[in-house]
């Protein structure tokens, strides 16, 4: 009877490797992908193949991300530390650039590879294994997809600085202007009739008003509760973004930073003066003032018409000799009616109003006392220990004209003084029809 042979050692055969596939499908939310197959619609014909050549697909992995970048993609990068652990040692895939369009990517499956771990990429219409011939071929497949994509980056980048050359803004149109509903000048943009004037009373408010950019802000926002197309209010640093935009009054520079300038086709909605008027205000002592400045009589009287707060409005005007007058008014914020028909009372007028309204009220509710009696003895004080001055006959606070103290303050005194004379009123201050009342 013949009798078998047994190999001699390390001379066995080496039983194939069962070879557990991770189904890996990819569509990136760039331009790149516009007509690659969907997420799902890869998952079904890599199933349907899976099924056909008996394949096992242990888990599936979906990712919608660029792989331009190397290392950017989360689901990639776990994929690639799971074949390292050895949950899986073959990938399942759409195509070859499903995996990678950069080198460094493209290089950890190949390594993968060279290491033993990962034993076959399998396509839809190709296989993969540790092959030179076949890594080879899966390298030039990758490295053709980088081409595509870096010629796309060439070839984009030409695009936007041809489109500039013609005057033509290569980006989304900013606030005040609209893409041009004609398909032949898709490519233009048109001013927004509704938006555009709001833009030239910013700038105009800023350069002749000394507006600041927090005041524009609460004028948008609270008074005309203006809106971008997109449904959105601006924030304040939406606004001084569109205060050192060029782009209004013609021209633009392209990408930012770049000392690249361009005259746009578009028609501008300022002046060049005007702009430039704005940037000296922007970027002036005033304007950092005026974003802090307290107004006397400010969140403490209320509009009699439509019962929204009462706000300051301050401006400047140049007169003949050079110098700047400034003039404040006072009138409704508008807040919960912005049609709201208040009017605007000039700041000297309405300080006379309330020196009236001082006349009716009891000296107690003035809450002065107290106060006169302290500047009395410091008065006193003063004239005895700084100057050593014997004070002969010391005022009494008998002696002074209490409401006429009171109204002195308001008048002349700092604003934290005058705040704090009505502070002390208990009835609410209503202004209507440019008329000051009290109202109990």
């Amino acid at each position: 009877m013949k009798t078998m042979e047994m190999p001699e050692a390390g001379l066995a055969q080496e039983i194939p490797q069962k070879i557990r596939y991770c189904l890996y499908a990819r569509k990136s939310t760039e331009q790149e992908d516009k007509q690659a197959l969907s997420i799902e619609s890869q998952v079904r014909e890599m199933q349907s193949l899976a099924e056909r050549d008996g394949l096992e697909i242990v888990e599936i992995k979906r990712e919608a991300h660029s792989s331009k970048e190397v290392g950017q993609r989360p689901v990639y990068n776990e994929l690639i530390a799971e074949i390292k652990q050895g949950k899986f040692n073959g990938i399942l895939t759409w195509a070859p650039d499903r995996l990678s369009r950069n080198a460094g990517d493209l290089g950890a499956v190949v390594d993968l590879m060279d290491q033993g771990l990962l034993k076959e990429i399998r396509t839809y219409g190709q296989k993969f294994t540790n092959n030179p011939n076949e890594k080879f071929l899966l390298m030039i497949l990758g490295s053709q997809a980088k081409l595509e994509n870096d010629n796309k980056m060439v070839n984009v980048k030409r695009g936007l600085r041809a489109r500039c050359e013609m005057g033509l803004w290569p980006s989304v149109p900013p606030t005040g202007y609209l893409p041009n509903p004609d398909r032949n000048k898709k490519c233009e943009v048109i001013v927004d009739e509704l938006r555009a004037p709001v833009i030239k009373q910013m700038y105009e408010r800023v350069a002749y008003d000394g507006w600041s950019g927090r005041k524009l802000f609460k004028w948008l926002t609270h008074d005309i509760r203006f809106k971008t197309r997109n449904g959105k209010p601006l924030t304040l640093s939406n606004i001084y973004i569109i205060l050192k935009s060029d782009f209004y009054y013609g021209s633009f520079e392209y990408p930012k930073g770049s000392g690249q300038w361009y005259k746009g086709k578009h028609e501008p909605i300022i002046t060049k003066e005007l702009f430039d008027l704005v940037q000296e205000k922007i970027t002036s002592d005033h304007m950092v003032h005026a974003q802090d400045k307290e107004f006397a009589f400010t969140r403490m009287i209320t509009c009699g018409l439509c019962g929204s707060g009462v706000t300051a409005d301050e401006k400047f005007k140049k007169l003949k000799d050079g110098t700047l007058a400034r003039y404040v008014y006072y009138g409704c914020t508008k807040f919960k009616d912005k049609f709201c028909k208040c009017g605007y009372l000039r700041e000297e007028e309405l300080t006379e109003q309330l020196a009236e309204i001082l006349d009716t009220v009891s000296l107690d509710e003035i809450g002065m006392k107290d106060r006169i009696k302290a500047e009395i003895q410091a008065h006193n004080e003063f004239q005895e220990s700084v100057l050593g001055r014997a004070v002969k006959e010391k005022v009494k606070i008998k002696d002074v004209d209490i409401r006429n103290y009171a109204k002195h303050i308001l008048r002349k005194r700092p604003v934290y003084e005058k705040r704090e004379v009505l502070s002390h009123l208990r009835s609410k201050m209503v202004l209507k029809e440019k008329k000051l009342s009290l109202v109990a």
